[in-house]
């Protein structure tokens, strides 16, 4: 049985432009493969491998008062992939 452990989250208003400024950032972060996210006293450090699962996804939820839009980014990856794809040598 899979047992699920939010281990941060935050969320925030932001402008289009500190986004922007933040995905950024956050894009060489993920080069150098370790991410660091902080938020007053809590942080959390990521090791992230080579190989990664990139999930992206639009939403349209609609109410009887407003629609609203989500853009979700997911960066996925199991314990212990550090290795590259399987080749045939």
């Amino acid at each position: 049985m899979a047992q699920e452990k939010v281990l941060f989250k935050s969320e925030e208003p932001k402008s289009l432009a500190e986004v922007a400024d933040f995905l950024k950032t956050l894009a060489e972060k993920i080069v150098q493969g370790k991410i660091t996210l902080r938020k007053g006293s809590e942080e959390i450090t990521l090791a992230i491998p080579e190989n990664v699962i990139l999930e992206i996804k639009a939403e349209e939820k609609i109410k009887t008062s407003k629609t609203k839009y989500s853009l979700e980014i997911e960066i996925e990856w199991k314990e212990g992939e550090t290795e590259g794809p399987l080749t045939l040598g």
